[in-house]
């Protein structure tokens, strides 16, 4: 009893200190906000998911109880989705009514800036992105993969926590070319068809990165040495070849140790895909395929990893573009603001996309592919509520 009524008085405590006008903002920001969450996850669940469910119970591969378990687990990315758009949403019905209920007016001859308007908006948004992060990167990735099991297991899909065949590994240094260009040329591959989680099985290996000779390394089977940090390989042989293309020596062997690198050992345990990774998992996946992973592969994991950092901060670039176009005199009416919102939505989302092939491409570095949308919106949403302390 004494704790509830500490806590009832910490909390008025709390909401008294927030200034009148902050509570009245936040308040009305809270109806909108929550509609924009049912709205934009019912949308976006119906479609990305809905329909393919009801496909498979339909076709009996689901039943209805794995089917419900599957839609409440891909909840939390749509969810993630969701959150900036609703703070868009909240911002653009909130202040559009502020300027046609003339409350806005009254409020600035009263001495309240535009800044000041805005503030309680911005806290707010603030706190979606802590919300939303913590959604899009510890609660959905785990989601998505166990949504993603029970449809394996409704399948009669087995997916260990391994790749089981076509391990490839390759490693590239750069070589100045005749006409003096850096390019990327391969030194290293590993291949093993199988892999059953303690043998590799079936390698070939393909090592030049020594200038004046290269060797070919093929086994029955390999596994890794921890204590000695090795590869032992089982019934192969090693072909070594010299600079001129001719065979030095061949060398038969039942076991053998081989100083080779670990990357293609952890490359296999790693069977989740690193769309089913939080953030810090993916960094360490994107270390190992630094080592000498594809390069384009390496490019699209590293502007991943910068999209899911930048995509909670949308909220704030959101919040202050609503704002800024919701306090124009000339928009009013809720069903404005949705058209305005959904234009918005698709045009930072498209941008969004244009800009993350580029980074993929090599266009744009993976940093600015994927904040550049953010930097402008933010410009724009700043130039705007600049425009409006002219006014």
């Amino acid at each position: 009893m004494f704790g509830s009524l500490f806590i009832t008085h910490q909390f008025k405590l709390f909401k008294a200190k927030i200034p009148i006008l902050d509570r009245y903002i936040l308040s009305e920001l809270f109806v909108p906000f929550i509609f924009g969450m049912g709205l934009f996850t019912t949308l976006s669940v119906s479609i990305g998911v809905v329909f393919d469910l009801v496909r498979r119970l339909t076709s009996s591969q689901l039943t209805l109880s794995q089917a419900l378990q599957m839609l409440l687990l891909r909840l939390p990315e749509f969810i993630g989705l969701s959150i900036p758009m609703s703070v868009l949403l909240a911002t653009l019905i909130v202040y559009s009514r502020l300027v046609s209920d003339s409350e806005s007016i009254a409020l600035q001859a009263g001495g309240v800036s535009i800044y000041r308007l805005f503030f309680p908006s911005l806290m707010a948004s603030l706190l979606m992105v802590g919300m939303c992060f913590f959604v899009n990167d510890f609660v959905a990735p785990e989601a998505n993969y166990q949504a993603t099991a029970i449809l394996d297991r409704a399948l009669n899909r087995t997916r260990p926590n391994y790749q089981q065949s076509n391990i490839i590994y390759p490693e590239y240094q750069k070589e100045r070319d005749s006409l003096g260009k850096n390019r990327n040329v391969l030194t290293f591959l590993f291949y093993a068809r199988e892999f059953d989680g303690q043998n590799m099985k079936k390698l070939t290996i393909f090592d030049r990165s020594e200038k004046n000779v290269s060797q070919i390394i093929t086994g029955d089977r390999a596994i890794w040495n921890e204590d000695l940090q090795s590869w032992n390989f089982f019934d192969g042989v090693i072909y070594t070849i010299e600079r001129n293309g001719t065979y030095s020596n061949v060398d038969r062997f039942a076991t053998k140790t081989i100083p080779l690198s670990k990357t293609p050992w952890n490359l296999a345990l790693r069977g989740r895909k690193y769309t089913y990774m939080n953030i810090v998992q993916a960094r360490e996946y994107l270390e190992v395929l630094r080592l000498g992973g594809d390069p384009k592969s390496i490019r699209k994991l590293e502007v991943n990893v910068q999209e899911r950092i930048s995509l909670p901060f949308v909220c704030i670039i959101f919040a202050a573009v609503g704002g800024a176009i919701g306090l124009q005199p000339q928009n009013k009416g809720k069903a404005t603001s949705f058209g305005i919102c959904i234009i918005l939505i698709f045009g930072y989302y498209l941008f969004s996309f244009i800009t993350g092939s580029m980074g993929v491409w090599g266009v744009l570095s993976p940093f600015m592919a994927a904040w550049l949308p953010n930097f402008i919106g933010l410009g724009a949403g700043g130039l705007l509520l600049f425009k409006q302390t002219l006014v």
